[in-house]
């Protein structure tokens, strides 16, 4: 065997120191690893042992104790036991914690409390002093008073007080003398102080200079020795980062407050304009249906009872006088009703919820047909094609139209032959009233002038009717602002996504037409599409 062979079968020197740190390096992380977990173990146990002990401890301090486990007499316990249902809470029994919580805050809130903790910390600075033979008229006592007696007057002059406070603390420093706890906590309480009251530039310079100040104190004189300098340096920045801090903390519940207060101010303001427009909708769903239903029985009325002396012979004096009355009040309360529905459909916009409206259908328009031939009136009834499933909404809508057309029929061109015809289509139901003018003037009631129509030449879609029950006013039968009529007709038709027109016929006479979709087909849908 050669010298190189033993070479390289023995341990090298070399790696044989590195490789036993290396493994007395991890031998020594396990055993702290171990001990560590030890003391967990013994931790996590002590915990599971206090843990009832300090929860009812808690429950003392916070009142917020456990339910009852249910008994006999329920979760509450016994009838009458304190918290049992029916029992009276106790009065003037608050847990203690937030008892003394609440007294601690309204005696910080109060004035006296800035006077009285200056002065008990100027007392305090005092008595420190006192065990090193000081007295209050010597130069420490003179710096211990200046350092503190000053926070009285914090509150009222923040600035003023600080500058003497840390001015005199900084003077005591740099002259030598002993630190008290007394002025030091108070040094740091009036840079807390300052961190909340100044602005966050402000605050940055306060920092800067109290580092600043300590440096020189630590290279210029030996007061600060026994405590390291980085500490020191903590705790100046502490104190001024917790002022910011809490300032940056209120600041953010003031502006949260704030934002809670605007969102519950905007949800006022939206609930009382949703009860506004609900209140619009139920005005306008009123108005409709006292113009649908009471003005054409009204009108029935007025008509039968202007007609009665005319179609009725061998009546006395007294009867023609009592019909003249009845015709006379029916053309008043007629027009008493449309101020009414102007009120009530002031700034009111159509009802798009048929829900609430009433619900005659289809069927019952022979019978509508047979009330305008009782007034007097001539009509014929045409339906094609096969009516299906129709919703209530699409007849409801249908059986309105016909009996305002008919009621207008009635009053505008009296004597006229009325032609009302039905269609039924796959996809909308086409309604078509048209009626070929009046055959003889109305007798007019007394102290009225005949009514007269006729076409207004800057606008053929609108007729201009002059009704002696309106007292002489003039309607535009299509404009918005007028009469309800022809207005319900168009709202009724387009709350469908239909169309509606009324005009005078061609050949003429007075032509309303009206297509309403059996399925309301959204805006840019391409169409067919059924909501």
């Amino acid at each position: 065997m050669t010298p190189d062979d033993d070479t390289r079968t023995g341990p090298d020197p070399a790696r044989f120191g590195p490789a036993l740190a290396h493994h007395a390096w991890r031998l020594s992380g396990r055993i702290v690893a171990g001990v560590g977990q030890l003391l967990l173990w013994i931790l996590t146990g002590l915990g599971r042992l206090l843990r009832p002990l300090a929860t009812r401890v808690a429950d003392r301090l916070t009142g917020a104790g456990r339910e009852r486990p249910p008994g006999p007499y329920g979760p509450g316990g016994p009838p009458g036991a304190p918290g049992a249902p029916g029992a009276a809470p106790a009065a003037g029994r608050t847990a203690p914690l937030p008892r003394w919580v609440d007294a601690w805050s309204e005696a910080v809130r109060s004035w006296y409390f800035a006077p009285l903790t200056g002065l008990a910390l100027t007392v305090a600075a005092l008595a420190e002093l006192a065990p090193r033979a000081e007295t209050p008229i010597s130069l420490a006592g003179g710096f211990a008073v200046a350092s503190t007696l000053p926070l009285v007057w914090r509150r009222e002059y923040l600035r003023p007080v600080a500058a003497v406070v840390l001015g005199a603390f900084a003077a005591s420093l740099l002259t030598g003398q002993t630190i008290l706890f007394t002025t030091g906590f108070a040094a740091l309480y009036t840079l807390y102080a300052l961190g909340r009251g100044l602005p966050r530039q402000s605050t940055g310079v306060l920092a800067v200079g109290s580092v600043v100040t300590v440096a020189v104190v630590y290279l210029t004189t030996f007061t600060l020795d026994d405590i390291p300098w980085p500490a020191a340096v903590l705790a100046v920045l502490a104190a001024i980062g917790l002022g910011d801090a809490r300032t940056v903390v209120e600041t953010a519940g003031r502006t949260e407050s704030a934002a809670a207060e605007r969102a519950n101010e905007t949800l006022t303001r939206l609930t009382a304009v949703q009860r506004e427009q609900a209140v619009m909708r139920e005005r306008a769903r009123i108005a409709r249906e006292l113009h649908d239903v009471v003005a054409h029985s009204v009108s029935m009325i007025a008509v039968q009872a202007e007609t009665a002396p005319y179609t009725m012979r061998n009546l006395s004096p007294e009867a023609r006088e009592g019909y003249t009355e009845i015709a006379k009040t029916a053309r008043e309360a007629l027009v008493e009703m449309r101020r009414l529905l102007s009120v009530l459909r002031a700034d009111a916009k159509p009802e798009p919820d048929a829900a609430n409206s009433p619900q005659p259908r289809l069927d019952r328009l022979p019978d509508l047909i047979e009330q305008h031939r009782g007034a007097g009136g001539r009509v014929g009834l045409a339906v094609h094609g096969d009516p299906g499933d129709l919703s209530a909404t699409v007849e409801l809508s249908a059986y309105r139209i016909v009996q305002e057309a008919l009621t207008n029929a009635r009053r505008h061109a009296p004597g006229a032959e009325v032609h009302v015809d039905l269609v039924f289509l796959p996809d909308r139901v086409a309604v078509r009233v048209r009626d070929d003018g009046p055959t003889a003037p109305a007798p007019p009631p007394p102290g009225a002038s005949d009514r007269t129509m006729e076409l207004n030449p800057a606008d053929p879609s609108r007729t201009a009717v002059l009704d002696p029950g309106d007292a002489g006013r003039t309607r535009m039968e299509g404009a918005p602002s007028a009469g309800h009529g022809l207005v319900g007709m168009r709202e009724r038709a387009t709350m469908l996504g239909g169309r509606f027109s009324a005009g005078p016929a061609a050949d003429g006479g007075f032509l309303v037409e009206a297509e309403l979709p059996l399925h309301r087909e959204e805006p840019g849908d391409g169409g067919g599409r059924p909501r």
